[in-house]
């Protein structure tokens, strides 16, 4: 099994005073890769994590996002199936969490199926298409990502900006049996449909055929630390 999954914690221990290449040999050749192999795997993985111009550098004079790249190489010197990270953007500054979350959706599209246990949802919510949500120790939602969208929101909402007076577009969305509320807020128009089931494709042919200019339409999703927040109680364990 141990050959099948590659782990990474959010806290992992490094050997500071080794090169970058040194170190990953050293987990090479615990993972038994032949040494006529491991050079060009310590090279594959490198230039995989955006790592390859940092190979002969010290590990303790790394930064912490590059330790945090050094430390995914390092799970993916043995080429895993299945990874399973702890938190691994944790304590990384904005560039380098998307940069960490851009390696993250190519090795998903190479293939690798990756379990991220994370805090940072609002991150999660473009990468990951099932969601697991835990609390206490129970797991209150296991399913789609979307699922758990549509499970907490009763209706669909749609944003729209209009040009100027926004009466003529209230009056004529009102009037709509598929719409269910429709209410202006700084500048824009929340419309709220009356369930999952109306097709929100009359919208723009509705504003059109009334004579309402619009500049921008499109739907309000929840995001998924929202979701969280709904379907939590934020207990303590």
């Amino acid at each position: 099994m141990r050959h099948v999954i590659g782990y990474m914690p959010d806290f992992f221990g490094v050997y500071k005073d080794m090169e970058v290449t040194e170190y990953l040999d050293f987990f090479g050749a615990c993972y038994k890769i032949p040494s006529s192999q491991r050079e060009k795997t310590v090279n594959d993985v490198l230039e995989l994590v955006g790592l390859t111009e940092k190979r002969g550098a010290i590990i303790g004079a790394l930064s912490r996002g590059m330790q945090q790249r050094l430390g995914l190489a390092r799970v993916l010197i043995h080429d895993p199936k299945v990874l399973l990270l702890d938190e691994p953007a944790s304590g990384l500054d904005p560039r380098a969490r998307i940069e960490m979350m851009a390696i993250l959706q190519e090795l998903q599209r190479l293939g690798k199926t990756i379990l991220i246990s994370s805090h940072i949802l609002s991150e999660l919510q473009t990468l990951c298409n099932r969601v697991a949500i835990i609390e206490k120790g129970k797991l209150i939602y296991s399913g789609p990502v979307q699922g758990v969208r549509d499970q907490m929101s009763a209706a669909l909402v749609y944003w729209l900006v209009v040009p100027g007076d926004s009466g003529p577009a209230l009056t004529l969305l009102k009037a709509r049996p598929e719409v269910s509320d429709a209410v202006a807020i700084d500048g824009q128009v929340k419309v709220t449909l009356a369930n999952h089931d109306v097709d929100p494709s009359f919208l723009p042919e509705a504003l059109v055929r009334g004579g309402v200019k619009f500049t921008g339409l499109w739907e309000d999703e929840l995001g998924l630390e929202e979701v969280f927040l709904r379907v939590t109680r934020g207990e303590t364990q």
